[in-house]
């Protein structure tokens, strides 16, 4: 991992030698394997749309598709599919976690989706485990639950700040990796992405905010003074990357420099693993035709 980050450096883009076969292909990353954020740009679009027209067109025009699996997924879990959806965003400040919720939710109906934006834990928390407040947030059956933030802040935060031993740390990602795998076992599909902005955009947005009266509520003195942590961040994030993707719960690296492109792109691996759910409506357990009989015989 890169233990000091160059301002000027020029991430190159990762391009598919070959087209890929999906969205999640195009921005899966690899399962155990090293990773370095500074191979990958931000402003990369390995897959989908080249201009800002186009994407966000085709990003509208995904909301009847997924609208639809949405309702199958919930009339699944009438006749008792387990089965539900849980979105995990990750990135650094101003990387658009909280543009993403917004973005995708409006292309769902909402009473179907369960969202917690997790903050800094409060004292009842912290006197449990950390996952003690993912698993009340999880989603119920049926249901696409939003996380804007996650579990992954105990390692990320948690090292940076050192508000944990190094060992602690350790312990976190096997913690981590095992309840994620019993949370795919019960049903849940997990799609982690993880939002990757770039150092000189993060300041633009931040120098946005602070030029924009009605922004100034999004921004904290300590934006600057984590931007002095960012190299320190990039390693923690890199190590959350490499030691939390499994098969079954892979990470998906989401260039965010272009907000159209974020969108198209989470939007799209929603759909793509909603397709692989191919949630069915349930079959009726009653007699439809002798109920449809008495209610044209009623008053």
């Amino acid at each position: 991992m890169p233990q000091e980050y160059e301002q000027n450096q020029e991430p190159r883009p990762v391009e598919p030698t070959v087209a890929p076969a999906s969205v999640s292909d195009a921005l899966r990353v690899p399962v155990s394997s090293p990773v370095s954020l500074a191979s990958y740009a931000a402003d990369a679009r390995p897959v989908g749309p080249r201009e800002k027209s186009a994407g966000v067109a085709a990003t509208a025009a995904l909301a009847p598709r997924l609208g639809e699996l949405q309702e199958r997924l919930y009339a699944a879990s009438t006749a008792g599919d387990p089965r539900r959806l849980l979105l995990v965003l990750q990135g650094m400040d101003t990387s658009g976690k909280g543009g993403t919720v917004k973005h995708v939710i409006g292309l769902f109906n909402p009473s179907g989706c369960r969202i917690r934006a997790f903050k800094a834990p409060t004292e009842e928390e912290r006197a449990h485990s950390f996952l003690w407040r993912i698993a009340k947030a999880l989603p119920e059956a049926g249901e696409i639950g939003i996380f804007d933030r996650s579990h992954y802040e105990d390692v990320l935060i948690g090292r940076v700040r050192g508000l944990a031993a190094p060992e602690e740390i350790e312990r976190r990602y096997d913690h981590i990796n095992n309840f994620e795998q019993s949370l795919t076992e019960s049903g849940v599909t997990v799609v982690k992405v993880f939002l990757h902005i770039s150092h000189d955009r993060q300041k633009r947005r931040l120098l946005e905010r602070l030029d924009n009266p009605q922004k100034h509520w999004k921004f904290a003195p300590g934006d600057i003074e984590d931007r002095a942590l960012w190299p320190a961040y990039q390693e923690a994030y890199e190590s959350a990357l490499e030691r939390c993707s499994s098969p079954a719960a892979p990470w998906y690296l989401v260039p965010a420099d272009r907000k159209w492109y974020r969108n198209w792109a989470v939007s799209n691996l929603l759909l793509e693993h909603l397709e692989g759910l191919d949630p069915q409506y349930p079959k009726a357990d009653f007699d439809v035709a002798e109920c449809r009989r008495r209610l044209l015989e009623s008053p």
